[in-house]
């Protein structure tokens, strides 16, 4: 899928804020949660893929993507809630999900404050175990008002400076445009800010003591180059979920779903296919 063509076909209506989604291939149920500042789009590669073997389901969040970007709620509290909305509204029973940066929250917020049933459970450099989040992230909420203000080249510039240190490959000038397009004009340039301002330690918090909770089987995938969460907090969340597996993959960072997706798709498949 080229950068170019991809959009989102389907609309859901989510207390009067539209949220886009798609629907993929056959097979049993899969859902894919993206992170920040991620839209669907950086799930094209495992889409291909995985849409050969399952039915997936995949979406923007709520203030990404070409979702809602009004000026609203978009913080992680609010996520979890309409990942379960749209379960219901695609009448599904105990899919599989995968979740990455904090589409992994999501997941596992809807699993355990929400008590959500997934068949099983994968896990991409999840946002999981507090405290987290940058000075960047931090000087955001304090002067959330001043970034939405500033320029468009400085603005574009400011987002992709930023989102290659996720990467510990080089990306390609289509995913860079492909991560870029949501974030530019006048609401996309605000709801970059926004999404920043609103995250906090305090989403992740509610659920840290829980993870004895976890009922579905948990497969944890990480970037061993992560420089924004690094691979040691992999090991740490291992230990947190009794029976949980974990797979590091070698020359990828963050972003591992760009620049590893066959390996991803690989041991993804391998999980949910085993017993």
């Amino acid at each position: 899928m080229k950068m170019s063509n991809w959009s989102l076909p389907y609309t859901f209506d989510f207390d009067n804020r539209e949220v886009k989604f798609g629907i993929k291939g056959k097979g049993e149920p899969l859902i894919l949660v993206h992170g920040t500042p991620w839209s669907s789009f950086n799930y094209r590669h495992l889409i291909e893929r995985l849409s050969n073997h399952y039915k997936v389901y995949y979406f923007d969040l709520l203030g990404y993507g070409e979702s809602d970007k009004r000026d609203a709620d978009v913080s992680l509290g609010i996520q979890n809630v309409l990942l379960n909305a749209l379960i219901e509204h695609w009448q599904l029973d105990s899919p599989l999900i995968v979740g990455h940066d904090f589409g992994g929250t999501t997941a596992l917020r809807s699993h355990i404050l929400n008590k959500q049933c997934f068949k099983k459970i994968v896990l991409i450099d999840p946002v999981a175990i507090s405290p987290w989040g940058s000075p960047f992230f931090k000087h955001i909420e304090k002067h959330e008002s001043v970034f939405a203000g500033v320029p468009d080249y400085i603005h574009l510039a400011i987002v992709e400076a930023y989102i290659k240190t996720a990467a510990f490959q080089n990306l390609d000038k289509e995913t860079l445009n492909g991560i870029l397009a949501p974030w530019t004009g006048e609401h996309g340039k605000s709801a970059f800010y926004r999404q920043i301002a609103q995250a906090s330690s305090r989403f992740t918090d509610e659920f840290q003591t829980r993870f004895t909770e976890v009922t579905s089987p948990i497969l944890i995938l990480w970037g061993e180059e992560d420089q924004w969460i690094p691979s040691d907090q992999a090991y740490l969340l291992q230990n947190k979920i009794a029976g949980s597996t974990l797979y590091t993959v070698p020359n990828s960072g963050h972003l591992v779903i760009e620049e590893e997706p066959d390996v991803l798709a690989r041991e993804i498949r391998k999980f949910f296919s085993a017993f």
